[in-house]
């Protein structure tokens, strides 16, 4: 009786430049060659995956980054899983270092909450386990019915502040609003700088008047009691715009998880220029850049905006030189020899904190 090796392949779940990149830098740390397989699109854009060789009672890594056209890459994932499933894969697990739809985490309007319902087909198409780095929300880990490995990418970009900014010392660590000031509060703490925030930001996306809670009720013909009068919440009006902390004659490092539309970033590096700071940086995990991103940035105060290769942005980097990017394909692999061979994460996680 022939009884099948176990063992664990490394496969690219699409066939774009970065993400094929980013799997060879992982299959390269680990020693192993990268799974043969293809994916494509028909002439009628539906998805095509054909997996080249056996996988039978393995444990399968699918890398897959998320480049701009989300939905594809996501049909990607998961027509490749099931595809991997139905070869008899043991265990199958995902690495998506940028999650989509991961701002779709909470119910806005009469929406639904997208990531949700993104967790539960990834498990119906077979996935087991899934790596990502710096979820929005580290709630959304709930929302998955297998365990959900959250890496932090801050030791990587604490690194570079240190290697590359000069005379970093003199910095200040900037939350854009208040909502970011604990990630920001987490890099002052680590880099032993002080903290400032930006008050006064508008948060469209949080207001209770977009959630239409303010609708007007049905009006009904009723001859009993017409219900209870409920106080009424007295509305918010946005403070003026203001910095709490000094950053006169100092660097401003700007922290936050995701840089998509950058006017929020723009007219914070504007405010802080106004304060005295003389050079502003953007660390964040994810550049997604979308957009006129690259030309606003290029043509904002913002001297460096510096993410990781979680999400493809060479185009963006070559319309904007001052966008830098940091690799983080050492801790995925890492992750994933670890996962394999059983061994404790906790080491991934050292002086992390809940927090963080």
């Amino acid at each position: 009786m022939n009884v099948p090796k176990s063992g664990y392949r490394v496969f690219s779940a699409n066939s774009s430049a970065a993400c094929t990149e980013l799997a060879k830098k992982i299959t390269e740390r680990l020693g192993v060659e990268l799974g043969k397989s293809v994916v494509f699109q028909e002439s009628n854009s539906e998805t095509r995956v054909d997996v080249k060789e056996s996988v039978r009672g393995q444990t399968i890594f699918i890398i897959q980054t998320i480049p701009r056209d989300v939905n594809t890459a996501i049909m990607e994932l998961l027509i490749m899983a099931y595809a991997l499933k139905t070869s008899c894969a043991k265990n199958i697990i995902g690495v998506i270092p940028y999650f989509p739809y991961s701002k779709q985490c909470k119910m806005r309007k009469r929406g639904s909450i997208v990531s949700k319902l993104l967790a539960s087909m990834l498990a119906k198409a077979g996935l087991t386990h899934i790596i990502t780095m710096d979820l929005h929300q580290k709630e959304i880990q709930g929302f998955f019915s297998f365990p959900v490995d959250n890496l932090r990418a801050s030791p990587f970009l604490i690194q570079y502040i240190q290697e590359e900014i000069p005379d970093y010392r003199n910095a200040i660590i900037v939350a854009k609003s208040p909502a970011a000031a604990k990630r920001a509060q987490s890099y002052a703490e680590r880099l032993r700088l002080g903290l400032a925030v930006i008050h006064g930001e508008a948060q469209c996306s949080e207001s209770d008047m977009a959630d239409g809670r303010h609708s007007p009720p049905c009006v009904r013909n009723t001859t009993g009691n017409t219900g209870l009068e409920l106080p009424l919440m007295m509305a918010k009006e946005k403070p003026p715009i203001t910095v709490v902390g000094d950053v006169g004659g100092r660097i401003a490092i700007i922290v936050d998880d995701i840089i998509d539309d950058v006017g929020d970033f723009v007219a914070a590096a504007e405010i802080l220029k106004e304060r005295g700071a003389y050079k502003i940086y953007i660390m964040a995990t994810h550049g997604l850049l979308s957009a006129d991103a690259p030309r606003l940035i290029e043509e904002s105060a913002i001297d460096e905006v510096v993410v990781t290769n979680t999400v493809p942005h060479e185009v963006q980097k070559l319309q904007c030189p001052k966008i830098k990017t940091v690799d983080v394909s050492m801790i995925l692999a890492e992750a994933i020899r670890r996962i394999h061979n059983g061994e404790s994460m906790a080491y991934l996680f050292r002086n992390i904190t809940v927090d963080d």
